[in-house]
């Protein structure tokens, strides 16, 4: 019976041995990063009464924030806290957690302190409608709030009927606590954004403070109105101020929804998927490429895409597996430089308050000339480069029998610097004796003496299992 199926199949085991201790190890380190992040997340600490909590939105309004900002405003509640201060810089993002927050901001009987801080930070869009829900509307000087047309995929505005639903929830927020109803309405029908300075001359918002010390002491001894109609006199005084953060693992999870991550994500994953359907034989390229690809399409559902520049994407990643076809960078490598480009460019509705960083477009149109352009060529030159060990390589080459030697039953001899089985037919080759490889059955040569009785100097021999 022939042993190479045997060598074949003791061969397969050992690879998928190797693959399978590999993920093991991937997945335990995973899972012990996971613990890491989550045990600090969970020990978070329980507000006491009369103490003033502050919360953070920072970043894309999604479902993780809702339930971190609604979670820590029930607790605040439950616990008697003197006050909430959630401080605020976000571009805006999905209405149904808009609605989830304000929801809650509206129904809570602890008096919510909405702050947009530092200088530079914007309320805009969902982060309008949550600025004004707060019975305290603050600014620091230098940000701004507006830019509240609801967008859809398309880029463009969605329809009238959107668009009325939006401004009435906006003029009802505005009402509740005596606001200017027309400017609000504005952010909605016209997209407008005004400085904090503005928003104050217009009676948007209730104060500017330059810092979160300053706006507390200017606030303590007012009388606010609730959204549920009650009025609360702020104590704040001396008061103790918590932060409650969203914890290590939500909160990472929760910075992978940036526009600029997103980007990266859903182009990196794609040429990752590609890299894998066209040079087989990775572990983890398509594995990546697909998680990667995932979260850019998650994010995509929260921030305002445009379908244009997910197609031009899409394009660019095709012309560059074309212009794999033929050396160096021709005409569908600049097609792809140009769809990556523009694609980058046109990715996001900056009415919905999201971009791509210039310095990230360049950043990765150059890192993918690079990748295409050199790694994935060699990886497809490597694919097609035949095995060095091949059965025409390896037969015909000369070595030294190592070990005890070689027998009819077998032993072992050095060829090209490694060790292998093999067997002599012809009879034994003592320790030292020249060899000659006639065969390749799988993993084991067979092998003739070079010089009959004639010994040749051994080569050290090295550690190490057999071929």
């Amino acid at each position: 019976m022939s042993r190479e199926p045997i060598e074949h199949a003791r061969r397969t085991w050992y690879v998928l041995r190797d693959r399978g201790r590999r993920l093991v190890t991937f997945s335990v380190g995973s899972v012990a990063i996971l613990i890491g992040v989550l045990v600090p997340a969970a020990a978070a600490q329980t507000p006491d009464a009369g103490e003033v909590v502050v919360l953070t939105l920072d970043g894309t309004v999604d479902p993780l924030v809702a339930d971190y900002l609604t979670g820590e405003i029930e607790r605040a509640q439950d616990a008697g806290a003197e006050a909430v201060l959630l401080e605020i810089d976000t571009p805006g993002g999905l209405g149904s957690s808009m609605d989830q927050i304000t929801g809650a901001i509206l129904n809570a009987t602890v008096p919510v302190i909405g702050y947009v801080a530092p200088s530079g930070a914007r309320a805009a869009s969902a982060g309008a409608f949550i600025l004004l829900s707060c019975p305290v509307a603050a600014m620091a000087p230098g940000t701004n709030v507006g830019a509240s047309t609801p967008v859809g995929l398309s880029g463009g505005d969605l329809s009238q009927k959107v668009t009325n639903d939006a401004a009435a929830s906006i003029r009802s927020i505005a009402q509740t606590y005596g606001r200017n109803v027309e400017v609000a309405e504005s952010f909605v029908t016209e997209g407008a954004s005004i400085s904090a300075q503005e928003a104050l001359a217009d009676q948007v918002i209730d104060v500017i403070a330059s810092s979160r010390g300053q706006l507390l002491q200017d606030l303590d001894g007012e009388t606010v109105r609730l959204g549920t109609g009650d009025e609360a006199t702020l104590d704040l005084a001396g008061a103790p101020v918590v932060e409650q953060d969203m914890g290590g693992f939500w909160g990472f999870i929760h910075t992978l929804l940036d526009p600029n991550l997103a980007f990266i994500f859903f182009w990196l994953g794609l040429a990752l998927i590609v890299l894998e359907l066209i040079v087989p034989g990775h572990i983890f390229s398509g594995t990546i490429g697909t998680i990667l690809f995932l979260l850019a399409l998650f994010s995509f559902g929260v921030l305002p895409v445009r379908i244009i520049g997910i197609a031009l994407l899409v394009l660019s990643v095709v012309a560059f597996v074309l212009e794999l076809k033929a050396p160096g960078l021709g005409i569908w490598g600049a097609v792809g430089v140009v769809a990556l480009l523009l694609g980058g460019w046109f990715l996001y509705d900056r009415a919905g308050g999201a971009e791509v960083s210039p310095a990230v477009l360049l950043l990765v149109a150059g890192f993918i000339v690079l990748f295409f352009g050199f790694v994935v060529v060699k990886a497809l030159e490597m694919v097609k480069t035949p095995p060095v060990q091949g059965p025409e390589r390896i037969i015909g080459q000369e070595g030294v029998a190592i070990a005890t030697g070689v027998d009819p039953r077998g032993g072992m001899v050095r060829v090209n610097a490694e060790e292998w089985q093999a067997v002599s037919p012809t009879g034994v080759i003592a320790p030292g004796h020249g060899v000659r490889v006639t065969r390749l059955d799988g993993l084991t040569l067979t092998v003739e003496p070079v010089r009959q009785g004639e010994e040749v100097p051994a080569t050290p021999s090295t550690e190490g299992g057999s071929r």
